[in-house]
């Protein structure tokens, strides 16, 4: 069995408050395992961990307590180097260029400057940022400081990437970007760990899910697991009339089954936004 790309042992993370004199408990006892090539999501709501635990994955935080083992190692900076990290706030230099900020970006990673080019110039490319290339990122709306995030997080093609919420914000071209890049790293192997308070984006992309409450894990499963609710099925019917789905209602209910909800079928926003958006592919 290959050893799990993340390992999680006993997490805490606290901060001082109060001037030093309390401490508050971001994360605690946080415990999981996330094999190679996983979509692996973060859900809860604001304020529930999800965000620390994504930066101390990257490293740019340190646990209170516990362990926390990327590739069977410590957390390093050989370790960090094989990690693509979007933050929830793109904390990106306003004052450069998106081309001038990949080749920063790239240089701390350690990449040639013909290498950061190549890569950069496709990444935005992909991104729908070229033509924005010498645009300064202050001049970038949110959701296209969105995009150039996540071509920041591909820029050096990490095993691991960490995204923070990356559809918050983003604009409807952004969408398709996101759903291609995840479908890509899906089929090259890479592991991801998305987080979001959006179920209907989790439900389409990860294969697991950890719920985060209070900084503490309240389950852990596969999406249709954990956002699933026990002893219902949802089924999706076309190409029946008005009168066709009465009769159906009334089957149902003589075996002693009962219809919670009849109502159109709608897309979730996600799937709306990627259907819709410039260049995607209709059915």
């Amino acid at each position: 069995m290959p050893l799990p790309v993340i390992l999680l042992d006993s997490v805490d993370r606290d901060y001082p408050c109060l001037w030093g004199l309390r401490r508050r408990a971001a994360l605690t006892g946080i415990s999981a395992k996330v094999a190679p090539g996983t979509i692996f999501g973060l859900l809860g709501p604001n304020g529930s961990g999800k965000s620390t635990l994504l930066r101390l994955l990257a490293g740019a935080e340190r646990p209170t307590r516990g362990e926390i083992q990327l590739f069977g190692a410590p957390l390093d900076s050989a370790t960090r180097g094989r990690i693509g990290y979007l933050p929830e706030d793109s904390p990106f230099p306003a004052e450069l260029s998106a081309q001038a900020a990949l080749e920063l970006l790239g240089s701390l990673q350690g990449m040639g400057r013909g290498e950061i080019r190549r890569q950069g110039a496709e990444l935005l490319e992909r991104v729908g940022l070229s033509a924005e290339a010498r645009t300064p990122l202050s001049r970038f709306s949110r959701g296209m400081a969105r995009r150039f995030g996540l071509a920041q997080a591909l820029l050096h093609s990490p095993d691991l990437l960490l995204l923070d919420e990356p559809s918050a914000g983003l604009d409807a071209p952004g969408f398709l970007v996101l759903g291609e890049l995840l479908d890509e790293a899906r089929a090259l192997g890479t592991t991801v760990v998305l987080s979001s308070h959006d179920k209907d984006e989790l439900l389409l992309n990860c294969d697991e899910l950890l719920l985060l409450l209070d900084g503490r894990v309240a389950a852990r499963g596969s999406s249709a697991a954990v956002l699933g609710r026990p002893g219902a099925t949802q089924l999706e019917i076309a190409d029946l009339d008005q009168v066709r789905l009465q009769e159906l209602e009334s089957w149902v209910t003589e075996r002693g089954g009962r219809v919670v909800q009849s109502a159109p079928a709608s897309r979730s926003l996600v799937e709306l936004y990627r259907s819709e958006a410039p260049g995607a592919r209709r059915p």
